[in-house]
């Protein structure tokens, strides 16, 4: 069974530094990718950023150049540096693990886990 758990969320002031981790545990067969989604009050879930198998990574636009994601393949875990943080950045931060792998038997493996999110607050 496959788990994932996030921390290092907290409060800080604009302008600080956070780093999320998501530590994954379970194993999965097919190929998936590691994303990190946010949700604030009263909006839809947006994306974040991804990394893959290979490490190539993808961010949303208003966190380009600030956000960073890296992942320890030997510790399971997921990162999410995150500087310069705004106001607008305050959200639950939730891990995702995607599955990239549309092979005939990959399609019967599940499609993505989620965790259960870890709280930023940036005050202005």
């Amino acid at each position: 069974q496959v788990e994932l758990v996030e921390s290092g969320g907290g409060s800080v002031q604009s302008g600080g530094s956070l780093r999320l981790s998501c530590a994954v545990s379970g194993r999965t067969i097919c190929t998936y990718d590691m994303r990190w989604y946010r949700q604030a009050p009263g909006k839809e879930r947006e994306f974040v950023s991804r990394i893959d198998k290979d490490g190539e990574t993808g961010y949303a636009h208003s966190v380009e150049g600030r956000f960073t994601i890296s992942q320890d393949n030997a510790k399971n875990t997921v990162f999410l540096q995150m500087t310069s943080l705004k106001p607008e950045d305050t959200a639950i931060y939730y891990c995702k693990k995607e599955r990239t792998d549309y092979t005939p038997w990959c399609l019967t493996k599940p499609l993505e886990f989620w965790g259960q999110g870890t709280q930023v607050t940036v005050s202005s």
